[in-house]
């Protein structure tokens, strides 16, 4: 039901947006308003989700919980697809949400919603309350590190 509230008002919100500042101060600074955040928009989505990448490579490399990294990038992305609908209110919870401040409140509020079981990384164990599964074929390999011959690396025969 909330979602269907929100597809209703945020359009007729930002008409009303549209239609006061439009008022205000004309139509073509309206436009360029509205062109000037989208373009900003993107380049701090850019270099904010680059950054949310490499510390999302971090908490992988480190083998730690990857859960608040996914969600800043997530958050971040969805800030990206609000910045470029055309608006003043998207644009706001847009930038808003490249914030990290806000993101970590946001994040926190999400935690008090959401459980998360378990997350598990690294290799796989068996424990003796749970064996090992019968669809699984157990196996050796050997690592061939002889010279390929072109781009491929497939051998020649």
């Amino acid at each position: 039901m909330w979602l269907f509230v929100a597809f209703l008002m945020v359009p007729l919100i930002e008409i009303a947006l549209f239609i006061q500042v439009g008022g205000l101060i004309g139509l073509w600074p309206t436009l360029g308003i509205v062109v000037l955040t989208a373009i900003l928009g993107t380049w701090l989505v850019r270099s904010q989700g680059r950054q949310a990448l490499e510390n999302l490579r971090r908490s992988f490399g480190a083998l730690n919980d990857p859960t608040e990294p996914l969600a800043h990038g997530a958050m971040i992305l969805f800030s990206g697809a609000l910045l470029l609908t055309p608006g003043f209110f998207t644009d706001a919870v847009g930038f808003a949400l490249l914030v990290p401040g806000v993101r970590n409140v946001v994040f926190r509020e999400l935690q008090k919603r959401i459980t998360v079981s378990s997350v598990v990384s690294g290799q796989a164990q068996w424990s003796a309350e749970r064996p090992p599964r019968e669809d699984v074929i157990e196996g050796e390999f050997e690592v061939d590190e002889t010279p390929r011959d072109g781009p491929s690396g497939w051998r020649r025969h």
